[in-house]
């Protein structure tokens, strides 16, 4: 998985990338079972950027009921892989991006049209994620693209 790197990699490429004068964007999330939804907003987002950086929550950090996430974060990690849209992946090492927009410091982060009304209950740390980015000199995109949910998905396979 060349497109898989450690947080600290996806910093140095970022800076790299900024002096070639290339714009990135980052999306993050669970994406533990992906789906069109993900697939739209990884487009859309691209669309906005030279490079797309998708960072994954650590499993370990996976907050959505029990038994989950349904895939590991190294699984994730490489369904995302074959995702051509997609650039770089790395695996979050925190609940939130809060951290990883600080490292990374990207041009960009990309949400769900979800997040742009309902942020604080979609994610409660989505407001300081916001915060942060503007901080760094970021800014803020959403995607309105036909959205799903993973957890829906999961519920409605464990009623078949």
């Amino acid at each position: 998985m060349d497109k898989l790197k450690t947080l600290q990699e996806l910093s140095e490429i970022v800076t790299n990338l900024n002096d070639e004068d290339k714009k990135v964007i980052l999306c993050h999330g669970c994406f533990d079972v992906l789906h069109f939804g993900h697939f739209r907003h990884f487009v859309e987002a691209k669309k906005s950027a030279d490079i797309l950086i998708v960072t994954i929550t650590p499993d370990h950090f996976v907050n959505k009921g029990d038994d989950r996430p349904i895939f590991s974060q190294n699984h994730r990690a490489e369904l995302l892989s074959g995702l051509e849209v997609i650039d770089y992946i790395g695996i979050n090492e925190w609940a939130s991006a809060v951290e990883t927009i600080k490292l990374i410091k990207p041009n960009y982060f990309a949400k769900g049209s979800e997040y742009e009304e309902t942020g604080q209950t979609v994610n409660p740390l989505f407001e300081l994620e916001k915060e942060i980015l503007h901080k760094i000199g970021g800014q803020m995109l959403f995607t309105y693209e036909e959205t799903s949910s993973s957890s829906e998905i999961v519920e409605k396979i464990k009623k078949l």
